[in-house]
């Protein structure tokens, strides 16, 4: 499993995706934070806060993670080499893992060029260091679950595929219902009691509130459960694969 984490990642990083991905949410970020005039702009804001990257990044990586993702099984299903990898002395879940940790690790380092914005945004603050520090790491810790999610589920998409496209579109979709869609239908007429238990499927609702700063037992559980179910779901969507 790590062999196979070591090599996948080598892989990102030795062609133009672990690169691209770094930039693109860097570039993407830094330009609407800094230099874009709008309502997520920091200078314009007149608060000493990162809510504005934090609120930006999920849909920023709604594309770049299953960007990231779509390659990772359907490559190896176009390639025929994934009946090849299933017959190492590996078990499928391990080979399952070993992707998830490759694709999670690229998302997590696009991340750490971000803390040049904490840096910044602390030594602005009148006075300085005036930034709710507790508050910005929940957010980054809510922001690592929330990309962990969706590179499961981009890991799913895949696994269903051996056209990249397909894998990113949905991939896309997915992680879209997941992230916003379950608290659209939550809002919709005639649901009752349901509401609630609809919202609570979601990400967004778990995710705001680790950006708060809070590390609710609750809202952990819930972003793994959903990580280990799509793992799991991937490997027994490899599982005919197998001989």
């Amino acid at each position: 499993m790590l062999a196979l984490f070591k090599k996948e990642l080598v892989t990102f990083f030795s062609s133009i995706t672990g690169a691209l991905v770094v930039s693109v949410f860097l570039l993407v970020t830094g330009l609407f934070l800094w230099v874009i005039p709008n309502d997520l702009n920091i200078l314009y804001g007149g608060y000493a806060t990162l809510d504005s990257l934090f609120y930006l990044a999920p849909w920023v990586y709604l594309f770049l993670v299953p960007a990231v993702c779509m390659r990772l099984f359907a490559d190896e299903k176009k390639m025929g080499t994934l009946d090849v990898l299933l017959t190492r002395p590996i078990s499928t879940m391990q080979i399952v893992i070993g992707k998830f940790m490759a694709g999670l690790a690229v998302v997590l380092i696009s991340l750490l060029p971000t803390l040049i914005f904490v840096y910044s945004v602390y030594h602005l603050a009148n006075p300085a260091g005036n930034l709710d520090m507790g508050g910005t790491w929940g957010s980054y810790i809510g922001l690592a679950f929330l990309a962990a999610v969706y590179v499961a589920i981009g890991l799913f998409a895949s696994s269903l595929t051996d056209n990249q496209i397909v894998a990113f579109v949905l991939a896309v979709l997915l992680c879209f219902m997941f992230y916003s869609g379950f608290d659209s239908l939550a809002v919709l007429p005639g649901l009752g009691a349901y509401r609630e238990l609809i919202s609570y499927i979601g990400i967004d609702s778990h995710y705001r509130s680790l950006s708060r700063g809070v590390i609710d037992s609750r809202d952990v559980v819930h972003l793994s459960s959903l990580v280990f179910f799509f793992l799991y779901i991937t490997k027994m969507s490899l599982r005919p694969s197998r001989r």
